[in-house]
């Protein structure tokens, strides 16, 4: 474990629930989207209706809100991106955060206090929409968190410097046509170093790049500690 998760790690000892708070950590359900879920062998889940369908599904049956997961998990999610799937370049298929899946309009919930480091909207099919990215200091570390697929009307008002602080609402999560084709979620990262990037960072990369990619983003959930009795 490396410096920044081990201060992650300590920042808080109980489940941070990084969603509307009045939606309780016991609705929270896992969901596996991973090429290893051979419930998924048959449905194409690029196709977002589909895969609505599917995480609809998962929490029906036991009556769950939101279906979060995805933390390294290597997906057949982005096949049908050109920007993931180029022959250029190797196929980026290993997701580097974790997602949460819930109805559009969500509220989003800063985990730990920070400031606006940027924000953007990233419009390419198949990357975040609405973006914003959070700039945090910890034990004299400096990192940041990225928050993707949110709603459009999010970035309205924002400047580089405001300040947020934990359990302010920073944003709500968009719609399939505003968050660039997938089913409503929010995607939550991790980023030690932003490597010069502003308003976006990669949520996916190739297995050539991950050792790399594991050590600059930790696991979110080192940090929120869902699921952790």
């Amino acid at each position: 474990m490396n410096t920044l998760a081990q201060a992650l790690e300590s920042y808080a000892a109980k489940t941070i629930c990084i969603l509307d708070a009045t939606i309780s950590s016991e609705l929270y359900v896992p969901l596996n989207l991973s090429i290893y879920n051979e419930d998924l062998n048959d449905l194409d889940i690029t196709d977002y209706a589909v895969c609505q369908s599917y995480i609809d599904g998962v929490l029906e049956s036991i009556q769950g809100v939101i279906a979060y997961g995805g933390y390294l998990e290597q997906r057949n999610l982005y096949s049908d991106k050109e920007g993931f799937t180029s022959n250029i370049t190797p196929v980026r298929n290993i997701h580097l955060g974790i997602d949460f899946w819930c109805d559009a309009g969500t509220k989003v919930i800063v985990p730990l206090d920070g400031k606006i480091h940027s924000f953007k909207n990233n419009t390419t099919i198949g990357d975040y929409g609405p973006t914003i990215i959070l700039e945090h200091v910890l034990n004299e570390i400096t990192f940041y968190t990225l928050y993707g697929h949110l709603a459009v009307e999010s970035l309205s008002g924002l400047y580089i410097g405001r300040t947020f602080e934990a359990g302010d609402v920073l944003a709500t999560l968009g719609t399939p046509d505003i968050n660039v084709n997938y089913a409503p979620h929010l995607h939550f990262q991790i980023i030690q170093d932003l490597e010069g990037n502003e308003g976006d960072y990669p949520g996916v990369c190739a297995e050539e790049k991950l050792s790399f990619y594991k050590e600059n983003c930790p696991d979110p959930n080192v940090l929120l500690k869902l699921g952790v009795v």
